[in-house]
């Protein structure tokens, strides 16, 4: 199973980004995936995830700017970030259970200026 977590980057606030995070290994289209992210000193936290039904859920503190969606033609889960905040300032990880494992991608960085 690997997962492989693009499209981070630089951005100023109120600047959008939108990651990646492609898939193998697994039958995608059953899995839950999830994004976290985790800011210097602060604990790994939830972002979104999406279910293999489409349902989603998010964080309070990205609602209404953070879309999850998921592609499973390409075994590929998305996060389109918009009006970003430097509160958003974190390395963010994809991730999913398989077999009651959990697998991680590797992280991106996203850095919101001020």
């Amino acid at each position: 199973v690997q997962l492989q977590a693009s499209g981070g980057g630089l951005v100023q606030a109120g600047g959008s980004l939108r990651l990646s995070c492609a898939t193998s290994g697994i039958i995608f289209s059953t899995k839950i995936m999830r994004w976290y992210r985790q800011a210097p000193g602060k604990e790994r936290e939830l972002v979104a995830h999406i279910t293999s039904g489409y349902s989603t859920n998010y964080a309070d503190s990205v609602k209404g700017r953070f879309t999850i969606s998921r592609d499973n033609a390409k075994n590929t889960v998305y996060l389109q970030m918009n009006s970003l905040k430097p509160e958003d300032t974190a390395v963010y990880y994809c991730n999913l259970y398989n077999s009651d494992v959990a697998y991680w991608g590797q992280g991106t960085q996203v850095t919101v200026s001020s």
